[in-house]
């Protein structure tokens, strides 16, 4: 743990490392990729490099951890080192990048602020470095093992069975392993990695949630085609996967990974709650197949939020879902309802206990499980609203499990 010598120097100079950990991060990935420009292949999210995305959640994982080293030497941040471990593994990250990363990182800590950095000053934040990528390198190594694989080869092709067009910028894809074995065991509400070739030749990864039950041999991600906005460009990945890949195709996937999944099916007296908007519901949809493949009969509340019932994906299906479990319901919101939409609420809510309302998820009047687990996804904003109406109406903090797609910009802390 963090000796009392660096506490001290770290405590000091953390306002100024924080304050230039973007300048730090931006000169890091800069002098990485020029010098080892391979990384970026297969490896790192150029959008997310493009946008800062990638760099910010450097800079606040960074920052988170040494905060918390600082507010108690003698333990480490748990849920952020799971967090980040598991999005390193379903890339491939090995032992030896971490000796990569950490000369230039701290090159451009000392490009960055100067005489600042004197060697105690560098000692102390050696020691920072090395206590978050030991924690991190021991977690990688017990997910690698635990998922079968050898450390950094996680990769897999699977074959397209397949494609089936859920709303109109939204597809699913079915998957079997293309050798013919068995399916890697995963958990309700994980992901994958699906690595893809770009036209430039360089090879591209995003992680995609398991929206089936990852019970049986067969795999579904669905995706969501990335459209431009506010000067970003089109998702290179997702519109590649919209516009070439079809059934008899095959993909490149990785061993499933993530922290946030369904622990126990068959448990019938813990209460769920899943609360999604948009293409978040794919995580939500995999964790009710599996809650449904295994009879449950665990009481189960979904909240959605959508634009409409046309922009829903997956929609017919979780209803159905909602169905099959007997101590399930479910509450969606549309922010624009179809002028139809109040002759299939009545038929829903008669045959699948499915409540609808208009605009915005608002949880003001929703009786919550004060013992309830709570999975979260969605968009950054859309999580941070609802996170804080579920502290408000008493739900710990604790049992608020969140996913994020891409990079962690939230990491709120509990």
């Amino acid at each position: 743990m963090l000796s009392e010598e660096s506490a001290a120097v770290v405590r000091a100079t953390l306002p100024a490392v924080a304050g230039a950990l973007d300048e730090i991060t931006t000169r890091f990935y800069g002098a990485m990729f020029r010098d080892r420009p391979e990384l970026l292949d297969g490896m790192f999210n150029r959008g997310n490099q493009a946008s800062g995305a990638q760099r910010r959640a450097l800079a606040g994982s960074i920052a988170g951890f040494a905060t918390a080293l600082l507010d108690d030497p003698d333990t480490r941040p748990d849920t952020l080192l799971d967090r980040i471990a598991h999005k390193h593994a379903a890339v491939g990250v090995t032992d030896d990048q971490y000796t990569i990363v950490h000369k230039y990182l701290f090159g451009a800590i000392a490009e960055v602020l100067g005489d600042a950095v004197t060697p105690e000053v560098a000692a102390a934040w050696d020691e920072v470095y090395w206590l978050m990528a030991g924690a991190l390198i021991g977690r990688e190594a017990r997910l690698y093992q635990d998922a079968g694989v050898t450390p950094g080869e996680v990769w897999r092709p699977w074959t397209v069975v397949e494609r089936r067009t859920e709303t109109p910028d939204t597809v699913s894809f079915l998957l079997r392993p293309a050798d013919g074995g068995p399916a890697p065991r995963a958990r309700a509400g994980q992901y994958v990695s699906v690595r893809v070739r770009m036209a430039d030749g360089v090879r591209q990864v995003r992680q995609y949630s398991l929206s089936c039950d990852p019970g049986d041999g067969l795999r579904r991600i669905t995706v969501k085609r990335v459209a431009a906005a506010e000067g970003t460009p089109d998702g290179e990945v997702s519109t590649l996967l919209h516009e070439r890949v079809s059934a008899g195709d095959e993909l490149t996937l990785s061993a499933p990974f993530g922290d946030v999944f369904l622990d126990d099916p068959a448990d019938t007296g813990s209460p769920v709650v899943l609360v999604s908007a948009g293409i978040g519901c794919t995580p939500m949809t995999g964790i009710l197949a599996h809650l449904a493949a295994a009879g449950s009969t665990r009481p189960v509340l979904v909240l959605h939020a959508d634009r409409s019932p046309a922009d829903h994906a997956l929609r017919a299906e979780t209803s159905a879902l909602v169905d099959r479990l007997p101590g399930a319901r479910a509450v969606v919101w549309y922010e624009h309802p179809e002028p139809a939409e109040p002759t299939r609420q009545a038929e829903q809510v008669e045959r699948a206990g499915t409540e609808f309302r208009s605009g915005l998820m608002d949880l003001d009047g929703l009786e919550l499980a004060q013992d309830a687990t709570v999975f979260l996804c969605g968009p950054l904003p859309f999580m941070r609203t609802v996170r804080g109406q579920l502290l408000a109406a008493g739900t710990p903090a604790r049992a608020i499990r969140y996913e994020v797609f891409g990079p962690d910009l939230w990491l709120p802390g509990s």
